[in-house]
């Protein structure tokens, strides 16, 4: 199967790290725990999200740096991946339960349109003091991720790449999901994907989204050894 739409996670899938818990600080054993406990499904999103963001408190300031450790941890191959399906005419974008601010900041040195990107919005007092989010965003309970893929009615056949159970629980509304083990292996995860990536690199989502056609495109462009080292960890691929 080839793939007209690839929607991408941003923490630990497009780069290596999980934002809510770069912005812990002094909080961040508390924290991660907590990010860890919902992405591997053991605890509901809603039930810490606002606690995650009560206990840290971020500034603008804060997460406008953040999104600048995005851009500087983003994965092997995130770029490259990202160019060449867009080469090809692929609907690409961005579906993430991270504040919005910082993962359009991903999405820009991506370049990935602002309007291709959800996550969760984030609100600052005047002196750019942390105000609360959006707590009425799908993105930031359990199944929303799903809500927002039906919502957004996409080109398909569609695949989605990431790594946690709030990616996992949004398979019904595409056609293949991926677990993208690269940054973090979690079992469940893996258990319940199309497609298992283990490889430290986004190359594979290439070959897996490429047509006949589309390798053809490939084979004579600048993303020819991309697609060809993507053709490599195929084998590394494990199907569910």
């Amino acid at each position: 199967m080839s793939f007209s739409t690839i929607v991408f996670d941003c923490d630990s899938t497009l780069a290596r790290v999980e934002g809510i818990d770069e912005l812990a600080g002094a909080h961040a054993g508390e924290v991660r725990a907590l990010t860890e406990g919902a992405m591997a499904g053991t605890i509901p999103l809603e039930e810490v999200y606002a606690r995650r963001l009560q206990i840290i408190r971020p500034t603008r300031d804060r997460v406008d740096a953040l999104g600048r450790e995005y851009a500087a941890a983003l994965v092997p191959d995130a770029r490259e991946t990202v160019a060449a399906l867009r080469f090809l005419g692929k609907t690409v974008r961005i579906l993430s339960g991270g504040l919005l601010p910082a993962v359009q900041a991903v999405a820009g040195e991506l370049g990935i349109a602002p309007a291709d990107v959800a996550a969760v919005a984030i609100h600052f007092d005047a002196a750019g003091g942390y105000a609360g989010f959006d707590a009425a965003s799908p993105l930031a309970r359990s199944g929303g991720k799903a809500e927002v893929l039906r919502a957004w009615s996409l080109p398909r056949p569609a695949l989605l790449v990431g790594d946690g159970a709030t990616d996992l629980e949004a398979r019904p509304a595409v056609d293949a999901f991926a677990a993208y083990m690269g940054v973090a292996f979690r079992e469940a995860v893996a258990a319940g994907a199309d497609y298992v990536l283990r490889d430290a690199s986004l190359a594979p989502v290439v070959a897996l989204a490429a047509d006949d056609a589309d390798r053809a495109r490939l084979a004579n462009s600048p993303y020819a050894e991309l697609l060809a080292r993507g053709d490599r960890m195929m084998g590394r691929i494990a199907r569910s």
